[in-house]
């Protein structure tokens, strides 16, 4: 039998690893910046891995595909395997979410943030790396 992982109130932990079926993580963004263009994520696509958002505090702007949902304090969005999408915060306050996520995704966001070279190329090759592509530089 497996001990179960717990931690204290999330407050910018993550919960789970490469060794589990799911890994859920608590992030912030400091609003401030009311820019359209300021994505927290660059478009891009998972093959093989669902992605989902829950807002706590503030609201997000997560666009799946060609549509723009609001995900506002207390709700969530789903984004399906194969779908691009990029999220960000719309607005001067801060937003505080849940991103629910496969270990592969989780890898791929830690290889990303390790990563010394972040130029086009390799971005890509860190992506494809993980099952995913970037859609845009």
């Amino acid at each position: 039998m497996k001990t179960p992982v717990s931690i204290p109130p999330l407050a910018g932990n993550v919960l789970g690893s490469t060794s589990h079926n799911f890994v859920i993580a608590e992030w912030a963004d400091a609003g401030g910046l009311t820019n359209d263009e300021r994505w927290i994520a660059p478009l891009h696509l998972h093959g093989s891995d669902d992605e989902a958002w829950y807002v706590l505090e503030g609201r997000l702007h997560v666009r799946a595909g060609t549509e723009i949902k609001e995900v506002v304090a207390g709700s969530a969005v789903l984004v399906p395997r194969g779908t691009p999408h990029t999220y960000r915060n719309p607005g001067p306050a801060p937003a505080r979410y849940l991103l629910i996520m496969t270990p592969r995704i989780y890898s791929l966001i830690q290889a990303i943030h390790s990563l010394n070279d972040r130029s086009l190329p390799a971005l890509r090759d860190v992506f494809a790396q993980h099952d995913a592509e970037l859609m845009e530089g």
